[in-house]
């Protein structure tokens, strides 16, 4: 009777240890995942440095609506639609900070993420920064409120608003992937090779008539879009273009984004132009009339640190205006090496 009631309890016995063996299993497995007992440090790093920055997502779509994603999508917006957040015919006069119907992303193609066209991938982290327009290190908001007043040719946005907070927002997702200096492949415009002479505006106008008049007009005044504010291909020239103070009313850095960017779908791997056409053509474009930027003789307060190519005076040289808007550059340069100690390259 004793040996039958033994038998009988056994498998009760049995069924717990399975059961405690069990669970004790899952709690070690559990702790392990939780806090990482097969990953190092070492690998996290590895995972996260080891995303390419010029290949990474950067579509604002997948974003979920989280608080700080909202403003992140609010940036992209403003940095795509300027002119329908901040232009002058915006529906919100008080918000009315851009002077024309650009947006952002007609200058930094691609909402910013392109090669050899502005990129802002990597921005954030190069900043502050000197600048010899300003002749002091500027933060980023500084550098947004000098587009916003010479390439959109309007005035700054307030440095605690809204719409500053969404750009230096976006900014700094675009950033997520960049190295610790900011300096990624593809970041600012790529050098030309100078011609050694003045522009040729019969060139110029040539070249533009064949290869950008399809997009930007024979009158240079683009496409505007049909139902929103903005265009589609802007204007290089007028009353809605970038004003004279705009860095791209410089022959060199226009002709530099041109080289590895126009006509549309060029790139710095597959240009359409040559250096000598791309500089003739920004000759053409920036002989245009176009907005005058308020007190531009308050640019570079060191002189000696005006870029060559800078459209308006006054200057640490002698060279003539005309020169300083066409060429040839290679003389001033020269002069600059020779009186100044000065290596200029635009």
């Amino acid at each position: 009777m004793n040996y039958e009631s033994s038998k009988r309890k056994r498998p009760g016995k049995q069924l717990i240890v399975v059961f405690t063996f069990i669970i004790l299993l899952l709690i070690i497995v559990f702790f392990l995942f939780n806090f990482n007992f097969f990953e190092t440090d070492k690998y996290v790093e590895v995972s996260k440095t080891g995303t390419d920055p010029l290949t990474a997502d950067y579509d604002t779509y997948h974003l979920d609506d989280s608080r700080e994603n909202q403003q992140i999508k609010y940036g992209f917006e403003l940095f795509t639609n300027t002119a329908e957040y901040l232009g002058p015919d915006n529906p919100k006069l008080e918000r009315a900070f851009s002077g024309n119907n650009l947006s952002c992303n007609n200058c930094h193609l691609q909402a910013g993420t392109k090669a050899y066209s502005g990129m802002l991938i990597g921005v954030i982290n190069r900043f502050p920064q000197f600048r010899g327009r300003e002749n002091k290190i500027g933060t980023i908001k500084e550098r947004i409120n000098g587009c916003m007043e010479r390439s959109m040719n309007g005035k700054p946005l307030p440095p605690n608003g809204k719409e500053m907070k969404a750009f230096v927002a976006y900014l700094e997702w675009l950033n997520r992937y960049a190295p610790q200096d900011g300096k990624v492949d593809g970041t600012g415009y790529a050098r030309i090779k100078i011609p050694n002479r003045a522009v040729d505006l019969e060139k110029g106008e040539r070249l533009f008539l064949k290869k950008c008049a399809s997009c930007h007009g024979e009158d240079g005044q683009g496409i505007p879009l049909r139902d929103y504010a903005g265009y589609l291909y802007p204007p290089l020239w007028g009353q809605d273009s970038y004003n004279l103070g705009a860095g791209m009313a410089r022959v060199i850095t226009a002709a530099e984004f041109i080289k590895t960017n126009m006509p549309y779908g060029a790139s710095y791997d597959k240009p359409e132009l040559t250096d000598e056409q791309a500089y003739d053509i920004a000759g053409y474009i920036n002989q245009k009339p176009r907005p005058q930027k308020a007190n531009p003789e308050l640019d570079f307060p060191d002189l000696k640190l005006k870029p060559v190519s800078t459209p308006y005076p006054p200057y640490a040289d002698n060279f003539p205006v005309s020169q300083h808007q066409l060429g040839p550059f290679q003389p001033i340069m020269e002069f600059y090496k020779k009186e100044y100690g000065l290596t200029k390259n635009k």
